[in-house]
């Protein structure tokens, strides 16, 4: 397929993109959609603006940008797809070009924009029977809710989009668990949240689903610490970490940096928990990315404690380590 694509780039511009919005499903599904951004950009820029495939192909380009922590790019992207589609009227170009907006003003801090264009995106997939869309532009107005502290509001989104269940691929009923997960955990129910995250595990695991198995499993290491499952917490982390290496995922590796302060203070090592979480801040501005206030609230205790154990010339030196270091050094 690699040599397919590569050809048609350069000689046949319409099978590019036709061929690189087919494989786009598949390409998320095995963790392989970040390394082909460089690929879908060019064959968008080859195609007729506003197609089926173009529109198809500014959606992989989106998600692509959003797995690699470039939140301002998906905006752009998105926002080309949602206007691209705007004259056609209510359809599933639309719904996802909102959708996708709305994931990346909420990674941005920009909650009250992505709560608007999620139930933007609600309305689109309603009116034209699309549940996909529905569950998606659900799960992210669950994620906005939850950012502004609307625990309970959260989970009702969050469990309403897990109800939809007809017409609907296996790796978004996986990924309404991954979602129930993350809020759950950021309302304090972190037993609720095993019950969901560890079969969501097992079953990405049984379909090759490395999206939503390296999007589980940090969340799994955060249940393991409280559940004083150190061991299992730390193989867990660093099998995320390989495969997030592998496949280019900076914002799962990210969140694995703030998994990994989290081991350390749980295993009496505070200047690598300062080490790290400071790499974590430092690392996680650059994309312009906004810590939803959940999790800043729980990180804040088990720092402090850190901080209070090293003193003050020693957390200096741990914090100017940490916000010196590039992704690759932090993440091995």
């Amino acid at each position: 397929m690699r040599q397919v694509l590569a050809w048609a780039v350069d000689h046949d511009p319409a099978i590019a993109v036709r061929l690189t919005a087919a494989l786009g499903w598949w390409w998320l599904l095995r963790g392989r959609l970040p390394g082909q951004y460089g690929l879908l950009r060019d064959a968008a820029g080859r195609g007729e603006t506003g197609s089926d495939g173009w529109c198809a192909t500014q959606l992989w380009l989106g998600i692509a940008a959003l797995l690699l922590s470039d939140l301002a790019g998906s905006l752009e992207h998105f926002t080309a797809l949602r206007d691209a589609a705007a004259g056609r009227g209510p359809c599933r170009a639309l719904a996802d070009g909102l959708a996708g907006r709305a994931m990346a003003l909420h990674n941005l801090g920009r909650v009250a924009e992505a709560t608007d264009d999620g139930r933007r995106a609600l309305a689109v997939a309603r009116e034209i029977g699309y549940p996909a869309g529905e569950v998606h532009a659900l799960g992210i107005l669950s994620f906005a809710a939850s950012a502004g502290d609307d625990h309970g509001g959260a989970a009702l989104l969050a469990r309403q989009a897990a109800q939809i269940t007809a017409g609907i691929p296996g790796s978004i009923v996986r990924w309404c668990s991954y979602v129930l997960t993350i809020v759950l955990i950021q309302a304090g129910d972190l037993a609720a949240a095993e019950n969901y995250c560890g079969p969501a595990l097992a079953r990405s695991r049984d379909a090759g689903d490395l999206m939503n198995e390296w999007g589980l499993l940090p969340h799994m290491v955060t249940l393991d610490l409280d559940a004083g499952r150190v061991e299992d917490a730390a193989a867990h982390l660093r099998e995320v970490l390989q495969i997030v290496r592998r496949a280019g995922g900076r914002l799962e590796q990210l969140n694995c940096l703030d998994c990994c302060g989290y081991l350390c203070a749980a295993t009496g090592r505070p200047a690598e928990a300062v080490t790290i979480w400071a790499a974590f801040a430092a690392l996680f501005g650059q994309g312009g990315g906004v810590d939803a206030p959940a999790d800043v609230r729980r990180r804040n205790e088990p720092l402090r404690a850190a901080r209070q154990a090293l003193g003050a010339g020693r957390v200096r030196a741990a914090e100017e380590r940490g916000a010196a270091m590039n992704l690759a050094t932090a993440a091995e």
